[in-house]
């Protein structure tokens, strides 16, 4: 594919059999390894890909600790959506909320000891997961392009909408 061949699509209407073909295919392939990533995850370490993604999140954040709102964009998910998934992380006391300092209007979610130490013991499985069943299938080239269409639809989802 060149660059102008998104140009020269924009202007059709619907997708050809080939390319609803190779969509169907992405997306299929996309649940499948997802749900193989969260079932090992799940079994190896009991956490679900929505607690490693706000473990993951609050390990890399400053004092260990986001805004939940924050939290929330950073994530990708809905403030309700995540402020559901929150309370079963911290009756888990793998996370701790608190009122917000500055804003009591907002709530700050805080990484507990417990929700560190069940991060760690499950970065070494998942990672192992991710290699096997998604690196390991591919050659590098393949691995490269992948990444090279990842970031070609991730700026086309970024930019801004045109009417």
């Amino acid at each position: 594919m060149t660059k102008a061949t998104p140009e020269r699509r924009k202007g059709r209407q619907l997708p050809t059999a080939e390319e609803l073909r190779i969509w169907r295919d992405f997306i299929e392939t996309t649940d499948v390894l997802r749900s193989r990533i969260a079932s090992r995850l799940q079994s190896e370490s009991s956490l679900s890909p929505g607690d490693y993604a706000v473990l993951l999140a609050l390990s890399e954040a400053q004092e260990r600790q986001l805004r939940s709102s924050e939290l929330a964009t950073h994530i990708g998910w809905e403030r309700s959506r995540l402020s559901h998934h929150l309370g079963r992380m911290e009756r888990r006391g793998l996370i701790r909320r608190q009122e917000c300092a500055t804003d009591p209007r907002g709530a700050e979610v805080h990484l507990t000891t417990a929700g560190a130490e069940a991060f760690q013991r499950s970065t070494y499985p998942h990672l192992r997961a991710i290699r096997e069943i998604f690196v390991d299938a591919l050659t590098p080239d393949q691995l490269r392009a992948a990444g090279e269409i990842a970031e070609a639809l991730r700026a086309h989802l970024d930019a801004p909408l045109t009417e």
